[in-house]
Formats: C-alpha cells, sequence, structure tokens
C-alpha cells in the first residue's frame, strides 16, 4: 500500500524542522546592510495624534465624549503592540513593543478599518507605532467589500470598527528563512493574547476572524502582495453600544488540503505554504460561522481536553487564587508596558503556587470575569493544542514531565527525570532551557488538525499557541518572575525527550523561572 503523501502543511512543518545533523546547513550568513525596518511608512495621508488622548485631565475625561473615545481606543493600541521603550544603540534606536518578536523584527501590521464613527470617518487607518498616531491613507467607505471579503460574516452588521493584522515576510523571513513562517504567527498570537486583554481593559469585545477571502482583504487594503498579506480580522465591538454587544461565533474556516505539490525550493518554501493556504470561498455554507450548542460544546472539550488520564498516574491540583489586576484593571496595563522577555535565569526554583497562578490566569478566564476580563474569548480552535510542563526546579513537585488537563485543572506526571541537560541541548544550546524553572511546551496533532481545517489550520495552531504563550509571560512578569519564549528548538528530541507521542508537533516552547538581574 502506498505512502499517503504529506499535506503542504505537514510537508512544510517537516522541512522546516531544525535538526543537529542539518542544522548548519540551514544557517545563513546576516547581511546587516539588508536589515528591513520594522516601520511602515507612507508619503501621503492624514495623521490622527493618538498620543493627545492618552492622558486625559479630569475635567477633559468628564465633559469629553469625544475624547473618551478617542482614550480607550488609543490606549486599546498602545496596550497591543505600542512601543513601550527605546534603547540607543550603535547602530541607532532599538524600540521594544507591548507584544514580544522573535529576534525583535516585529513582521506584524496593524490596520483599524472605520465605517464612520465620530473620532474616526470611514476609511482605512495604518497604526504607526512609532509616533503612536493612526494614519488615514484611504478615505472612502470600505465596509462593504470587508462584508465581502469575510464571506458576509454577521458581526459586521452591527460594529463599527475593525483591526487587520497583516505581516511583512521578510521582516522575519531575512533572519529565520523559511521557519518565520511559525515565528510570524507566534509573534502575531502575542498580538492577539494583548488585544484580548487591551479590549477587556477599554471596553471592547474582540471577535476574531480566520477565515477570509485573501485576495480580495489584500486587495481592499492596497497591499502590495508580493510583500504583505493579511492573515487576520477582528470586528472591534464597543460594549458600551447595546446593538454591540453580540453572541460569539466560530473563529475558523477550514481549506482544503493540498497533497500534490512540485519540489519547493529552499527560500520559497513559506510563500508557497501561505499561497496554497488562501481561501476565496466559503466551503462550510450558511452556517459555518455559527457556533455549536454550548453543552455540546463543553461535552466535546471534556473528551478532547482530558487526555493522559492513566489510573495510576501522579496527580497534582493546579487550583489557584486568581491574581489581582487591582482597580480599573490597572495591574494589568502596568504588566503589559513594563513586560520583556528574559535573557537569563538563575537556575533558583520557584513555587507550585507559582506555577498554578499562571496557569490559571492563562487557561482560565472565566476565574476573571468580576475582575472585568472576557469569561471566554476568542481562539481559533483550542481543543487542538496541548499543554505539556517540564518541571526542573519548582517547590513540592517533583521533576518530570507532566501533562496539563486545563480541563480537570491539574498536572499529570508522564515521565520522571530532571531533563536540565537534555533540555538546555534541544533548546538549541540556550541557557534559558537550562537555568529555567519549568519549561512549557503547546503541541498538535498535526494530522488531525489538517484533516479537520485543511492546510490553513498551520496559521491557527501557531496564533493559539502565541495567545497563550503571552498570558503566560504576563502571568509570570506580575508575579516578579522571568519568561521568554523559543521558536527555535529540535523539534523531534522534544518528543522523544519528553516521551510525548510523535505525531504531536511541537509548536511552541514557553521557559519560565527567576530572572537573572542585569547587573
Amino acid at each position: 500500500m502506498p505512502d499517503i503523501k504529506l499535506s503542504i502543511a505537514q510537508h512544510y512543518h517537516e522541512r522546516t524542522k531544525y535538526d543537529p545533523q542539518t542544522i548548519e546547513g540551514k544557517g545563513h550568513q546576516l547581511d546587516w546592510s539588508q536589515q528591513p525596518s520594522s516601520f511602515k511608512e507612507y508619503k501621503l495621508g492624514t495623521v490622527i495624534d493618538l498620543q493627545y488622548y492618552l492622558h486625559p485631565d479630569s475635567q477633559t475625561a468628564s465633559n469629553n465624549e469625544l475624547f473618551q473615545v478617542g482614550h480607550r481606543l488609543s490606549r486599546l493600541l498602545l496596550n497591543t503592540y505600542g512601543l513601550t521603550a527605546r534603547i540607543p544603540t550603535m547602530m541607532g534606536d532599538h524600540y521594544l513593543r507591548a507584544a514580544p518578536s522573535a529576534g525583535a523584527l516585529y513582521p506584524a501590521e496593524i490596520y483599524v478599518i472605520s465605517r464612520g464613527t465620530p473620532l474616526l470617518p470611514q476609511g482605512i487607518y495604518n497604526y504607526q507605532a512609532k509616533t503612536h498616531s493612526l494614519l488615514q491613507f484611504w478615505d472612502s467607505r470600505v465596509w462593504p467589500a470587508l462584508q465581502e471579503g469575510c464571506f458576509w460574516h454577521p458581526v459586521w452588521e452591527n460594529t463599527h470598527l475593525a483591526i487587520a493584522l497583516t505581516s511583512i515576510f521578510f521582516r522575519s523571513a531575512w533572519r529565520y528563512q523559511d521557519r518565520a513562517y511559525r515565528r510570524i504567527f507566534l509573534d502575531s498570537g502575542h498580538i492577539l493574547g494583548n488585544l484580548e486583554l487591551a479590549a477587556a481593559m477599554n471596553n471592547y469585545r474582540p471577535h476574531l476572524i480566520g477565515g477570509f477571502h485573501d485576495d480580495k482583504i489584500n486587495q481592499m487594503l492596497y497591499l502590495n502582495e508580493s510583500q504583505e498579506a493579511t492573515i487576520a480580522l477582528v470586528a472591534l465591538a464597543d460594549l458600551l453600544e447595546a446593538e454591540e454587544n453580540l453572541p460569539r461565533w466560530r473563529s475558523a474556516l477550514p481549506s482544503s488540503l493540498e497533497t500534490d505539490y512540485p519540489q519547493i525550493p529552499d527560500g520559497q518554501l513559506l510563500n508557497y505554504l501561505h499561497n496554497a493556504t488562501k481561501l476565496d470561498t466559503d466551503t462550510s455554507g450558511v452556517q459555518g460561522w455559527h457556533l455549536s450548542h454550548p453543552a455540546d460544546s463543553e461535552q466535546n472539550n471534556q473528551a478532547i481536553f482530558d487526555k493522559y488520564n492513566f489510573p495510576f498516574c501522579h496527580k497534582i491540583s493546579t487550583f489557584a487564587t486568581p491574581l489581582d489586576w487591582g482597580k480599573n484593571l490597572a495591574g494589568l496595563e502596568n504588566t503589559i508596558l513594563k513586560r520583556r522577555s528574559t535573557r537569563a535565569y538563575t537556575g533558583d526554583s520557584i513555587n507550585l503556587e507559582e506555577l498554578n497562578t499562571i496557569l490559571d490566569f492563562t487557561y482560565h478566564p472565566e476565574h476573571y470575569v468580576q475582575q472585568g476580563l472576557d469569561v471566554d474569548p476568542d481562539y481559533f480552535d483550542l481543543s487542538l493544542i496541548s499543554t505539556f510542563v517540564a518541571v526542573l526546579a519548582v517547590d513540592s513537585l517533583e521533576a518530570g514531565c507532566y501533562y496539563y488537563s486545563p480541563v480537570a485543572q491539574e498536572l499529570r506526571q508522564m515521565r520522571f527525570k530532571n531533563f536540565q541537560r537534555e533540555l538546555h541541548y534541544l533548546c538549541l544550546g540556550q541557557d534559558l532551557g537550562r537555568d529555567a524553572a519549568a519549561i512549557i511546551f503547546h503541541t498538535a496533532d498535526l494530522t488531525k488538525a489538517v484533516n479537520q481545517y485543511g492546510d490553513r489550520v498551520y496559521r491557527y495552531l501557531h496564533f493559539d499557541a502565541g495567545h497563550l504563550g503571552q498570558k503566560l509571560n504576563l502571568g509570570a512578569i506580575h508575579l516578579g518572575l522571568g519568561a521568554s519564549g523559543i521558536g527555535g528548538f529540535f523539534d523531534n528530541h522534544v518528543n522523544e525527550v519528553l516521551g510525548i507521542p510523535t505525531d504531536e508537533a511541537v509548536v511552541y516552547i514557553t521557559t519560565l523561572g527567576v530572572p537573572r538581574s542585569a547587573g
């Protein structure tokens, strides 16, 4: 019986794996003179200064309704993807943003699309992070094109603002080559994590859309499709308007599954995969955006998430007291703006309560409803993501590999071993893998995923893993711990070391630990 040919997403994943025997051949000499800028510039357009709205005095805040609208949108964008630091270097200023990015390359761009509001006349705006402003480069009626490009998704009937998330692929591919596609969607997942939380702080509800007519949306935004492409859309519902308090809809639509593809040279694999996963029609029909009955979804999730429930495995409860984010979520905003990726850990231990609290914040938003967070934020499909925790130095927790069950709220030990040496190796020799107290792995059964959603699921998996990773980051930082994501690792070695099934594709790694001081 002939072997079944891998789909293009599976082929891409196999081709872009790092392996000790071949990684040297995958390296390349960086041409620093060709490093792309992480800021997009326009020669023409109308600028709306968002800095003006950041710090209203008490009289302005209470008496000017338009100012309040601007204040909310300004804070939303700042906390989602705004600049948080400027570091002078010999090669010029280096900027950090609210959402982390591999190599600080920031391949994503944010556009705001307005149906017409008192603050934003109808048109398309690019978010200029460097100046914290919106630049309106197109001022005609675009909402019908947005509706058509999203296959007449019902969310657009009542909302007036949209966010388009795009990627300029070369910003990341310049350094990471074909594997950059993974990092681009992880980076963009970080942005979605911030957007979820920033929206709650400012009385918005983001409705995530991953299924759209790629070419039509790119054309609507006037993108140079050889360089930039839309990767997600978000309807921004204003919760202060009764008609915009809307139900949830499904976020992901399936694409085709391509197995008949040519020999693709290195350097062209990223673009080929992206083009192969485009949509030009909604194959799910008129009911495609509707969620199944909540009771059915809950029952399915119980079965899906409750994996590795062996009769005699050691089980540890992860119930925790929710983090207190303070009045009006001020502590959350402060954490987003001060967050930095940790560069080194001390190797010291953290306590089990801290680990449990981080997991609780990441996976259980329903525990934060009284603080004003969204009880059920949008992901593409979390049922496809599995979570494993490698414990190196957690007080009251034996070293080893654990499966985390969000439904049961418990860690289930799968292997008894201290993996410090192996984790250092499989993280490409990065000391973060050796000195962390715990390392969280997000994986997915790629065969199952592509059978359910087609090859486009590769986008969804990395979006969701990045979204979870950003919440892990923020929970750790708020507790005074360190966190850092790792997108480069020896893929197959993760499965071997942790003893997880070979059909679990490793999507993302997040390290947690005690940060080493810069001094």
